[in-house]
């Protein structure tokens, strides 16, 4: 099977901040606004290069995206930033009315989700904000994995035409996604293998890896998909793996409730129904502690995974 290696740990939101620095040299058009956490978005690079392309709003979230909305009608192109739960839970309205109903080309950049939050507690770590944002429609909704391919990311929703969310988080998380090209709406096979489909989005594609790593010296051979895109989902790539495996593991740092595994199983039971396990939040909230703590109380990781694979081949 291929191996993954890393030679470093990076936040997924510096991968946000280096992007965005990218976007400010190569497009005019690309402007910023943060709801007063410019050094936690990591923007300080591209308000210090463009102050005048750059927005503090202040904490004023909802403020913010009624200006991105109107930024958009002069042809401008606005990305958000603040934390994951500032930037859906506490300014639903105003998306929903102000840029999804409007079909507004914001892209709303969110640091900070899931528990990876860590010691800021439950009252930061929204895990119900891939199911908002992939409710409204027209929404693109994108959870890259590393620091690379949300670098990627960011740079790709400039030239995608439309409302966008994009969802990254704090801890320092293997770089292993390095030179991969980003195409919206496209997952990445991992690992090819035969016996299980692994689904996996966010945080949870490293702990996948080392799941199908340690499996496969235990005979089992999983097939692995990087689900960066949420919505659209990848349906065809999806129905294409379980049709050779047989059944399926979705891994998300997010509520089990209306996430990655919600809309997987959607298209299982519309198209081929297969055993399906889910690795996710079981309809709580969080609390607070250390990332690798809490990642380990609520079962985000590759032996959650590896336990869910054992079980849902045992239903083929």
């Amino acid at each position: 099977m291929k191996k993954y290696t890393y030679t470093e740990k990076k936040d997924t939101r510096s991968g946000f901040g280096d992007g965005l620095t990218e976007l400010g040299k190569l497009n005019p058009n690309v402007v910023a606004l943060c709801a007063d956490l410019t050094g936690s978005l990591k923007m300080n690079a591209f308000a210090d290069n463009h102050p005048e392309r750059f927005f503090q709003v202040g904490i004023a979230e909802a403020n913010m995206m009624g200006m991105a909305a109107g930024l958009t009608i002069g042809g401008k192109i606005p990305f958000t930033g603040t934390f994951a739960n500032f930037s859906t839970g506490r300014v639903y309205d105003q998306i929903r009315q102000s840029i999804a109903y409007s079909d507004k080309n914001v892209k709303i950049c969110a640091s900070h989700a899931g528990l990876t939050l860590g010691e800021d507690g439950a009252t930061h770590q929204i895990l119900e904000d891939i199911g908002l944002m992939k409710m409204l429609p027209g929404m693109t909704v994108i959870n890259p994995c590393d620091y690379s391919q949300t670098k990627a990311a960011t740079i790709a929703i400039a030239n995608h035409q439309g409302p966008v969310y994009l969802r990254f988080g704090r801890p320092k998380v293997p770089v292993f996604m390095k030179d991969q090209p980003f195409e919206i709406g496209k997952a990445i096979q991992l690992i090819e293998g035969t016996d299980v489909t692994i689904l996996a989005t966010g945080h949870l594609v490293w702990e996948s890896i080392q799941a199908a790593e340690y499996l496969h010296t235990k005979g089992i051979s999983c097939e692995v998909l990087n689900i960066h895109t949420i919505k659209p989902l990848d349906e065809q790539a999806i129905l294409t793996s379980i049709a050779k495996t047989g059944c399926v593991v979705t891994a998300e740092e997010h509520n089990i409730y209306g996430g990655l595994g919600e809309s997987v199983a959607r298209c299982l039971v519309l198209n081929n129904p297969v055993p399906q396990e889910f690795v996710a939040v079981n309809d709580s909230f969080g609390e607070s502690a250390t990332p690798a703590e809490l990642m380990n109380k609520y079962k985000l990781n590759d032996k959650a995974i590896i336990k869910a694979v054992e079980k849902v081949i045992s239903k083929k």
